[in-house]
């Protein structure tokens, strides 16, 4: 089952806050730690291969995040088939524990030839993930939203799926609610949607659909205050999932009036 309505669990981890956050694009480290800090998150992605080349925007990145605090989610960007996903992921878990966290098995798994609309791969993808699955990781693979790819990836063992709601920085929003909603239906695992989410609404929009999750980078660290915005996503966050848990008012084609005709004071 996906878990309790008060954790977030992935894998054999469980987490209270449902907002997950990138580390690139920030101005500075100085900003990144403020907006990490102002949305109170426990998970934050690390672009492996963007640390071991020292990048501009990560050097350093590993020393100013207290990884005692948060967890660590390193990923495959950058890599264009499955051979290469899979050995920056063995080099993601040995950086998680560089930074202490000797259990930490987690990768999120991006395989991304297309340059031009930065779509993930679902051959490659699952090639990776059922020898990543093998090899004990906990697979979090990033997906166009394919109800029929979700459903195999959670059947080999991946912790989650994690379906685009739109292009990875377009700021669209979630344009094709109708397979992810298949996707949320169908899954017994937690589903978070990753890319295209440009503001707190579209966050609290995936939330309030039952997804379990969304990770959030650039529509923060690219807003004129990436703080302000942090702490405008934590809380959309929060708003979606009480929304989901209350259960909304159903549609309908007639109005239906908020208060009953009974008692109504007549002339007569």
């Amino acid at each position: 089952m996906k878990g309790s309505d008060q954790f977030l669990k992935i894998g054999d981890k469980e987490f209270r806050s449902r907002l997950l956050v990138g580390t690139g694009k920030y101005s500075s480290l100085e900003v990144m730690q403020n907006s990490l800090k102002t949305t109170n998150c426990e998970i934050v992605t690390v672009a492996v291969r963007r640390i071991k080349g020292l990048e501009s925007g990560h050097k350093g990145l590993m020393e100013a995040i207290d990884w005692k605090k948060i967890w660590m989610l390193p990923n495959t960007a950058g890599c264009t088939n499955a051979e290469e996903a899979i050995r920056v992921a063995r080099l993601g878990r040995e950086l998680a524990k560089l930074a202490g966290q000797e259990t930490n098995n987690f990768v999120k798994l991006e395989v991304i030839p297309d340059k031009k609309y930065l779509l993930p791969d679902p051959i490659a993808t699952l090639k990776a993930a059922e020898q990543l699955v093998k090899e004990g990781f906990t697979v979090l693979p990033y997906i166009n939203s394919d109800p029929l790819i979700a459903k195999k990836l959670e059947e080999i063992g991946c912790a989650t799926v994690m379906p685009l709601g739109s292009p990875i920085g377009s700021a669209q929003g979630i344009r094709n609610a109708a397979n992810i909603a298949m996707i949320i239906e169908e899954a017994q695992i937690p589903i978070i949607i990753d890319a295209g989410i440009g503001v707190p609404s579209e966050a609290a929009q995936a939330l309030e659909m039952g997804a379990d999750a969304v990770l959030i980078n650039s529509a923060i660290a690219l807003s004129n205050n990436p703080v302000l915005m942090s702490n405008a996503f934590a809380k959309a966050t929060e708003a979606g999932r009480d929304a989901y848990l209350s259960g909304r008012l159903k549609r309908s084609s007639l109005a239906n009036p908020s208060s009953p005709f009974d008692g109504v004071i007549s002339k007569n």
